[in-house]
């Protein structure tokens, strides 16, 4: 493929890859700065969206990294720091999340791990609403909001000068099939019995690559959105059952809902088991080509790609 065709052509509209790579870094950053710093977004909110564009930020810098050098390093450990801020008021949140997600049981599942009645459903909402306001409080000070606005407006700055002139879609297919093959190389052999870290480093590599493929959608929208749509339910469930660990983990002794732990296990262990369920139809759909297939589709796609 010439070159000369993987960079704009004013007479179809073409798109200029690194054009687009650099919106997409700039989008990232601008969600994640706007969540910091909008005073009207309630804190659990503000940590979702904040945590929501950093994930967006360090796939794009992932798949961006071998072209940056040691800057791009530099970039993605600031990125998980800045994340990490944040972990207890997320954790909280994560648990309650998944309280919510155990009223979704199936039905059949029930009628052997029956649901936490309306009191005790409420007793322990308000434990973790108290663990989470209290995290959020000693997390998320206006001392830690100006820290890390500073640091995401001077990442956004420095967009602009990235040495990617010269990058080809071709370049980007290669990074993108490389994402893609670690997700599907994650796939874990047995989904029932795997153990938990599995699945939550799959779902760390299919989060990379739900993201990464934004940049693939302007090509064929339809295509693109598909892509992105499967992507994301896969993320979602395995998202889900890692909240479900997490819940867990605040029934351990001495824990806040530890009085509740007999009552909360099996429910959660019933629940998990209908995550991988359907998670693992997900991937078994998602990950069908090799890593090669994938790369060769991608470069069909910019070939014949929808003009803008």
């Amino acid at each position: 493929m010439p070159t000369g065709s993987d960079h704009k052509d004013p007479s179809s509209g073409g798109l200029h890859v690194p054009d687009v790579l650099r919106e997409i870094a700039r989008g990232a950053l601008t969600e994640a700065r706007t969540a910091i710093t909008d005073p009207s977004l309630p804190e659990a909110e503000a940590i979702h969206d904040f945590r929501k564009g950093m994930k967006r930020w360090r796939a794009h810098l992932r798949l961006v990294e071998p072209f940056l050098g040691d800057e791009g390093k530099r970039l993605r450990t600031e990125a998980r720091d800045l994340a990490r801020l944040l972990a207890g008021a997320r954790d909280a949140q994560t648990a309650r999340d998944a309280l919510e997600d155990l009223g979704k049981l199936d039905d059949s599942a029930r009628e052997t791990t029956p649901l936490l009645s309306d009191r005790s459903l409420a007793t322990v909402t308000a434990r973790l609403d108290a663990v989470r306001t209290q995290a959020e409080g000693v997390s998320l000070t206006p001392d830690t909001r100006r820290q890390i606005d500073e640091i995401l407006l001077a990442a956004t700055e420095g967009v602009k000068y990235w040495p990617i002139g010269h990058l080809t879609f071709r370049d980007v297919a290669t990074e993108l099939a490389g994402h893609y093959a670690r997700a599907r190389k994650a796939i874990p052999v047995d989904w029932q019995t795997s153990h938990p870290e599995t699945l939550h480093e799959m779902r760390q590599k299919v989060v990379i690559h739900r993201y990464q493929m934004e940049i693939v959608a302007p090509l064929w929208p339809r295509f693109g959105e598909f892509w992105i749509g499967e992507s994301q339910r896969l993320r979602d469930r395995l998202g889900h059952h890692q909240d479900l660990i997490i819940l867990a983990g605040f029934t351990e002794p001495h824990g806040p809902l530890a009085p509740w732990r007999s009552r909360l296990v099996p429910l959660i262990a019933a629940r998990r088991a209908e995550h991988v369920a359907v998670a693992a139809r997900l991937a078994g759909r998602l990950f069908a080509d090799s890593p090669r297939s994938f790369r060769r589709r991608l470069l069909a796609l910019w070939e014949h790609r929808v003009p803008q």
